[in-house]
């Protein structure tokens, strides 16, 4: 059983026994964008992922994604335009149906923020524009490099910082949408500064949720500039390798993404890669070597999640795209030094009895021939701090409350599971035992570590039990 987590993207054309195949070959969570998707579709689409993963006897965790900042073209005659390199075109501040002569770009601050001699990035950078002049009501601009555009494009400006609030009205009726349904993880888009995790925050705040993880998408040069203090303030961060690639300089990127993975396991936080990481199976059944490389490295990097995006969302091969990572990632699982994993992190400071149970129950099982670990857990916070110390087995997490086991969907090697609310230590023990040899496919006489706490307070675990099946 892997223990790094597959995200991936619904599209619009998902069949229902794509979502059941997904699920079996290792998809653990769901992502819906909600800047291209309608709330109809996401909240018909939630609904029959939960009902198949529970059919399945399965637990799939729910993730959207904000509309943000995000700078787009708005609507073009037929849908698409060409530039040409070296010819002039208008770019205006309101909707207009766009032509060869000029098109809006949706941003309301567009000509507060850009100047003379700002470059404009198209889509993946096929497109590139720089502004020559500054009108009244547009920017007059030089073709740099000539290419297609469709509508709502997404446009990139890496010298400039928005002005614009991030949390838009559009954004906080995604939160409202977000927390109506009970989702489990929000991935914000565009994320530039700390400013905008404490925006989000105060908007959630206002929702009356304490459930949903906050995942920070990196995927502009001006988040780069504040990335520890936005690390420090989300659940969990997503490398989205593809927008970020514009705006840094492509050499860059491997390292970017090491290092920002490194921060988010000395913060604690989940950590995600994301974007072309199984492309050519977009057409393919097969993948590149280099896809087969780049996910076994960060599989390596012990990441906690790897995401499949267009992969599943417009590919011809979503299933078989889930089937390959999971084959991936359980091969490099292999060959991962947990116990090197847990030493480098050079843990010293314990400062809570259910931290420490957490990394015991990790060393121990580095030591002996552990075939699982079960923990019972009302809020889930001994599961995260378990995961946070990279158990070389799979952690079963048992708890009786629905959201709890759907938040666990992300965190590294934690398998929740959901169970009646334990009373007593002996019931604990004789229960997980029950759910650990089925979860696990357990046989007689296999050692597996038992964990949790009674009396049952939320955040406190106080005991470890290693237990012959």
């Amino acid at each position: 059983m892997k223990k790094t987590k597959i995200v991936c993207s619904i599209g619009l054309h998902q069949t229902d026994e794509e979502i059941k195949q997904m699920l079996q070959n290792g998809m653990n969570v769901a992502r819906f964008d909600l800047g291209s998707l309608s709330y109809d579709y996401c909240e018909k689409m939630i609904a029959k992922v939960r009902d198949i993963a529970s059919k399945l006897g399965l637990v799939c965790g729910i993730m959207v994604e904000n509309s943000g900042p995000t700078l787009r073209v708005g609507t073009l005659d037929n849908g698409h335009i060409t530039l040409k390199e070296g010819s002039e075109i208008e770019i205006y501040n309101k909707p207009r149906v766009g032509t060869k002569e000029g098109f809006s770009i949706l941003y309301s601050n567009l000509l507060k923020d850009v100047r003379e001699g700002t470059h404009l990035l198209f889509g993946d950078a096929t497109a590139e524009l720089e502004v020559t002049a500054k009108m009244t009501e547009t920017l007059i601009c030089k073709v740099v490099k000539g290419g297609e555009l469709t509508n709502k494009e997404i446009v990139h400006i890496p010298t400039i910082h928005l002005s614009a609030p991030y949390v838009s009205q559009k954004d906080r009726d995604d939160i409202a949408f977000a927390h109506r349904l009970g989702v489990d993880f929000l991935a914000l888009s565009f994320v530039r500064s700390h400013e905008d995790i404490l925006d989000i925050t105060d908007a959630l705040i206002e929702e009356d949720d304490e459930h949903i993880q906050l995942i920070a998408k990196i995927e502009n040069k001006q988040s780069l500039e504040d990335i520890d203090a936005i690390i420090n303030l989300c659940d969990g961060i997503m490398i989205a390798r593809g927008d970020l690639g514009i705006e840094v300089s492509l050499e860059r990127l491997p390292g970017i993404q090491k290092q920002i993975v490194k921060k988010a396991h000395l913060a604690n936080k989940l950590a995600i890669v994301s974007t072309e990481m199984l492309t050519s199976m977009m057409v393919s059944t097969i993948p590149t070597r280099a896809e087969i490389s780049d996910i076994y490295n960060a599989v390596m990097d012990s990441v906690d999640a790897v995401c499949l995006n267009k992969e599943t969302s417009l590919g011809n091969h979503p299933v078989e795209s889930v089937q390959m990572m999971t084959n991936i990632i359980e091969v490099a699982e292999e060959e991962l030094d947990y116990g090197k994993i847990l030493r480098d992190m050079n843990v010293t400071d314990l400062q809570d009895v259910t931290s420490s149970i957490a990394y015991s129950v990790v060393d121990m099982a580095n030591h002996l021939n552990i075939k699982g670990i079960i923990l019972a857990t009302n809020t889930g916070y001994t599961a995260k701090k378990m995961s946070m110390f990279r158990p070389p087995v799979p952690v079963v997490a048992t708890s009786p409350d629905d959201q709890t086991v759907s938040s666990l969907t992300l965190h590294y090697g934690i398998y929740p599971t959901k169970t009646k609310h334990f009373l007593t230590t002996d019931e604990i023990v004789i229960g997980c035992k029950k759910v650990i040899t089925k979860e696990l496919s357990l046989k007689e006489k296999d050692l597996v570590i038992i964990t949790g706490g009674f009396p049952a307070t939320a955040g406190y675990t106080n005991f470890m039990k290693v237990e012959e099946l």
